[in-house]
Order: structure tokens, then sequence, then C-alpha cells
């Protein structure tokens, strides 16, 4: 049986930590930020984890 291939698009979005939790960056970033509070974008900075349900299929996706 082949290898599994990785979805790229999936891997150059999240990265699995050494616990197996997934990080990603939170959304609201990419453009107009001249309407959003220094506050507000330096909050988005932090990146999030994903809930369970989502962690599954990504890491099905990267592995």
């Amino acid at each position: 049986m082949p290898k599994q291939k990785t979805r790229k698009s999936v891997a150059k979005r999240f990265k699995v930590t050494g616990t197996g939790k997934v990080k990603r960056a939170t959304a609201g970033r990419g453009h107009l930020l001249s309407g959003k509070t220094s506050k507000r974008k330096r909050q988005l900075r932090k990146g999030a984890a994903l809930s369970k349900a989502d962690r599954r299929r990504v890491i099905g996706q990267i592995a």
C-alpha cells in the first residue's frame, strides 16, 4: 500500500506541538488593519489551539 501524502496547504497553516495539540494563527490580521485598535491587533498576534474535533481531522491530513 502506498504512503499517505501530506496535504501541504494544511502543513503550512498548522503546527503540532509535542503534547499533540495543534496550533493555528488567529484570523483577522491580513488586511484592513488601520480600522482595528492597537490592543486588538496585539491580541491577534497570539496563536490559538484547535478543538478536539478539528484536531483529529488536521492530524490525519498532516501525517
